[in-house]
């Protein structure tokens, strides 16, 4: 009888928590970005579907993580390529972490922290 090192078939199964803590770590720790923002939203939030925590709301479809990050630059930065850094740097965080496909990596700058300077 010959032992094989070959798993067997089965299922691996993310939790929305996991791809939660990945996107807003990844965000952190990427350059110009101060800090998270509460998601606007209040009633209208309660009603949407997807999960969320501090400044980060994710939408799963089948294999697709779809991203909104809700941001507070520090000063003196270039947005636009701030907000390009971020959802290249979650992209590929989803994609090479947990394998998913990363879909939209919406970046919504809500403020500027001028209390930094």
């Amino acid at each position: 009888m010959s032992e094989s090192n070959t798993p067997t078939n089965g299922k691996t199964t993310i939790a929305p928590d996991v791809l939660l803590n990945i996107s807003t770590l990844t965000a952190m720790s990427t350059e110009g970005v101060s800090r998270l923002s509460t998601p606007p939203g209040g009633v209208r939030r309660l009603w949407q579907r997807g999960h969320q925590s501090e400044g980060v709301r994710i939408e799963v479809f089948e294999n697709m993580v779809n991203v909104d990050l809700f941001l507070i630059l520090k000063p003196e930065v270039n947005v636009r390529q701030v907000s390009r850094n971020v959802q290249k740097a979650v992209s590929r965080a989803i994609s090479e972490m947990v394998g998913m496909s990363p879909g939209k990596i919406n970046i919504h700058i809500e403020d500027i922290d001028f209390e930094e300077v």
